[in-house]
């Protein structure tokens, strides 16, 4: 694969770069899949409240300038989101359509475009057995998602993919101009 970038991946990799986080998060450049599209970037985040982690992901963005036809453009978002749960939240059987509902909340707050949409939201709960019998039970929230944007504006699927883990993550929306005290 050419690993020359070409300019408008180049472009839409210094508009991620310049995406504004929350202070709870997070967010760093990390390794990207080699064989999905001779151009890729890929980003993890981890929502930070305290000292634990509430919430955690990766975003890849492929760039194919050929397109691939089973993406319907040439760029692809694909994203993965995961929380750590009570375990009553865990066992609530729409759960998972909550958690796509976010997602799908996100992308309509930051009005961006999409194609070829699709994903999966998995839900667990963990109940300790035997000599495990001490510990705490556990649940645990994914969210994992692929679309085309269609808008040109990547920095704002970024914003989305962020959007969903600061939900997953329990955080108030963030309202522009103010300042959140913290917890």
């Amino acid at each position: 694969m050419d690993k020359t970038q070409p300019a408008v991946f180049e472009r839409a990799m210094e508009q991620v770069r310049r995406t504004q986080v929350r202070a709870e998060i997070e967010l760093t450049e990390a390794p990207a899949p080699q064989r999905l599209a001779p151009h890729a970037a890929a980003l993890t985040a981890e929502v930070l409240i305290g000292e634990d982690e509430a919430a955690g992901g990766r975003l890849v963005l492929l760039f194919d300038p050929e397109g691939q036809d089973a993406w319907e453009g040439q760029w692809r978002v694909v994203i993965f989101a995961r929380a750590t749960l009570e375990p009553e939240m865990a066992s609530d059987p729409v759960l998972c359509d909550v958690g796509w509902s976010w997602l799908e909340e996100a992308i309509a707050t930051h009005e961006v475009t999409v194609a070829a949409y699709g994903g999966t939201v998995t839900r667990t709960q963990s109940q300790p057995y035997g000599a495990m019998s001490g510990r705490e039970e556990s649940g645990e929230l994914e969210v994992r998602a692929s679309w085309t944007p269609t808008d040109g504006q990547i920095d704002d699927h970024v914003r989305v993919w962020l959007q969903l883990l600061e939900t997953m993550a329990g955080l108030e929306p963030a309202v522009a101009g103010v300042t959140a005290l913290p917890r």
